[in-house]
């Protein structure tokens, strides 16, 4: 006979060795995909620790500790930070990152005055679901390339690709047969396990270990001391429209972690304020150098799982990622991680990202048979997935996601008939 497990409300405080062992559960949760993200974009793994440490504390402060949501790196601005600090280096990433933060805030002073409906007429499920799938198609080429090239040749190596296979073997197995809240962390066995493989081929130096200091600050960027910010519309153009589809996505987060903990935080306390706790998180994330924060679907899962619904737990895994990130050693540790290991991870995350834009087409019912949706749905892929992109001028240029998500939310508007793209079943009921 089995036993129903007990729950633990948001404001209740549970005994301090079940705290430390649901704060870290929380914190292993996120931490392979919230390294992951730096290390793809060139960003520190440790800095990403400590914005998403202080994010969520942020977003725990604004919303009234009455959400509980862990906040870690966004894969969706991945290649808009590439393509940022292609342009103008770390700093126009950090710039695009404080730039869809303020995207964040105005967006829920909107919602707050106007409410949610306006969004789904603006970003229905046939929009936002391709752009997703955009996001991680697009980013298909990159964990090909860590997994099958030597970073040091840029060449093909048979040695790095058994490693990456190996690695995206394990986390797999581990998505697949393990249970319980060991099926929440795939990401951080496959880097394990990846890893000791590396280390068995000769892939893994630890010399930046054995020279850390156990103490460190990380290598922060912040504006006007490490360096001068430069608005750039550019870069605007780049991460403005993502942050849009980000918002889109946190509103179908909020609503899949209402209906786990039981409660309506689309309500109370409010949509508006959860989507200025993310905006938040991203701004001081572009503060210090971090990566733009979300809000991560591996923490409901977490609280589906354990039933602890405190934010004292939540709170107390952003404390322990600050720590972390202090860890000189373990920050050295983060650097050793081979390319092929975050390779192989990468095939099948990408992979994970492109499917649930996917999904969100299926769950919304959306009929890909019709004219309307077919039309709008290919345009963005092709568009996003091709690199095209327009010349605004001489130094201006609107590419990628970015023009694909424009160009969907355009076709959304002007063609007719456009009550099929809403779909039977979506996250609000627009005005059709």
């Amino acid at each position: 006979m089995t036993t129903q497990r007990k729950e633990v409300g948001i404001n209740e405080i549970p005994r301090f060795d079940k705290w430390l062992v649901l704060s870290l559960q929380h914190l292993f949760a996120m931490f392979g995909a919230t390294i992951l993200v730096p290390y793809l974009v060139g960003l520190s793994p440790a800095v990403a620790l400590l914005s998403s440490g202080l994010g969520t504390i942020a977003y725990l402060l604004i919303t009234r500790g009455q959400v509980p949501a862990y906040l870690g790196s966004s894969f969706a601005f991945i290649a808009p930070i590439i393509a940022a600090q292609t342009m103008s280096g770390p700093e126009g990433a950090m710039l695009g990152s404080f730039l869809a933060g303020l995207v964040y805030g105005f967006v829920a002073l909107l919602i707050k005055t106007s409410g949610v409906n306006w969004i789904m007429k603006i970003l229905p499920p046939i929009v936002v679901g391709p752009v997703i799938i955009v996001i991680g198609l697009g980013l298909a080429g990159v964990a090909i390339d860590m997994a099958m090239n030597d970073p040091v040749t840029e060449s093909y190596s048979t040695t790095h690709f058994i490693v990456a296979l190996i690695t995206l073997t394990i986390t797999i197995l581990a998505t697949m047969f393990f249970k319980g809240f060991f099926s929440l962390v795939p990401i951080m066995f496959g880097i394990i396990g990846g890893y000791l493989s590396a280390y068995f081929f000769g892939l893994v130096d630890f010399t930046a270990v054995h020279e850390a200091k156990w103490f460190a600050v990380p290598d922060l960027m912040v504006p006007f001391v490490t360096y001068t910010p430069v608005f750039s519309i550019e870069i605007a153009y780049i991460m403005v429209p993502i942050a849009i589809v980000t918002i889109a996505e946190h509103i179908g987060d909020q609503m899949v972690l209402s209906k786990v903990v039981g409660k309506n935080f689309i309500e109370k306390p409010g949509l508006h304020r959860s989507i200025l706790g993310d905006g938040a998180a991203t701004i001081i994330a572009s503060f210090i150098g971090g990566p733009p924060n979300t809000t991560y679907g591996e923490n409901i899962g977490v609280l589906a799982i354990t039933r602890v619904f405190s934010v004292f737990v939540i709170a107390g895994a952003a404390v322990m990622a600050i720590l972390f990130a202090f860890v000189g050693k373990f920050a050295a540790l983060i650097t050793t991680i081979p390319t092929a290991v975050m390779g192989g991870v990468s095939i099948l995350l990408f992979g994970v990202i492109a499917s649930s834009g996917l999904r969100m087409l299926i769950d919304n019912e959306i009929n890909i048979g019709l004219k309307r949706n077919l039309i709008i749905s290919s345009v963005i892929l092709v568009i996003g997935i091709g690199g095209a992109f327009i010349q605004v001028t001489d130094t201006v240029q609107i590419a990628g996601m970015a023009l694909a998500t424009i160009i969907g939310i355009v076709l959304h508007q002007v063609l007719p008939e456009k009550e099929v793209s809403y779909g039977t079943k979506t996250m609000f009921q627009a005005d059709k």
